[in-house]
């Protein structure tokens, strides 16, 4: 099993944002990693980092999807607000199909009372305009009011599924910022984490020379001679 994320490694994640950590995953051969059409609700809200916990929809049924499911405490998308772990991520498989919601408002805010990192899903959110003033990560396809059992089975929990046509499998890392979201393998967050923190300063350093009127080529990617410029600035703690 792998170990939870350190709190070193979390932290390096909130600073960085998905455009780095894609290109980092690109690095190690990973290229279907940001979900497709997740965008967050609320923009200038807070990064989110957490490990994934995922509920899986199917198709819905009409005989076997109607209002009083809510009432059954084992109904996967009830148990999955009550059971994720505080720190985690709710990823939701929907098919990516945002024709009607895959939770609404007093869902999101009894996980966000309850501490999870956030929410995600390739479909749609309801009460989308309130889940947007939440100071609470939420990514969805868009707001999409009609209730989900018109669309969508709630099947099983913390299984693997695909959201945004991307794979994620249980404690997988999920990254969340203004852009959208990424997806990091357990295995390998920390490396991931300590990589593109590295990135980030050398790209700090980088917008420097391009907003005082340098070039890009010999910059980014970095010749010696930048390279050596770069050891500069870092020594002088900039």
């Amino acid at each position: 099993m792998t170990s939870p994320l350190s709190e070193a490694a979390r932290n390096a994640l909130l600073g960085v944002s998905t455009a780095t950590l894609t290109t980092q995953l690109f690095k190690r051969g990973l290229r279907n990693v940001f979900v497709q059409g997740a965008r967050p609700l609320n923009p200038n809200g807070p990064p989110m980092v957490g490990p994934a916990y995922t509920l899986r929809y199917i198709p819905a049924r009409e005989d076997l999807d109607t209002l009083d499911v809510f009432a059954d405490r084992t109904h996967p998308q009830r148990k999955a607000v009550e059971d994720v772990p505080a720190g985690s991520v709710l990823v939701m498989d929907c098919r990516g199909d945002a024709s009607v919601a895959s939770a609404g408002g007093i869902l999101l805010t009894r996980m966000m009372v309850r501490g999870v990192a956030g929410v995600v899903s390739d479909g749609g959110l309801r009460d989308s305009p309130e889940i947007a003033r939440l100071p609470f990560p939420a990514y969805c396809r868009g707001g999409s009011a009609p209730v989900n059992l018109i669309k969508h089975h709630a099947a099983d929990l913390n299984v693997p599924i695909g959201c945004g046509g991307v794979p994620v499998f249980p404690g997988d890392i999920m990254v969340g910022d203004g852009e959208g979201v990424v997806v990091i393998p357990a295995a390998i967050a920390e490396e991931v984490a300590h990589d593109a923190a590295a990135q980030d300063v050398f790209e700090t350093f980088v917008m420097e020379r391009v907003r005082a009127g340098q070039q890009t080529f010999g910059l980014y990617p970095p010749n010696e001679e930048t390279k050596q410029a770069f050891a500069a600035w870092k020594a002088k703690g900039k």
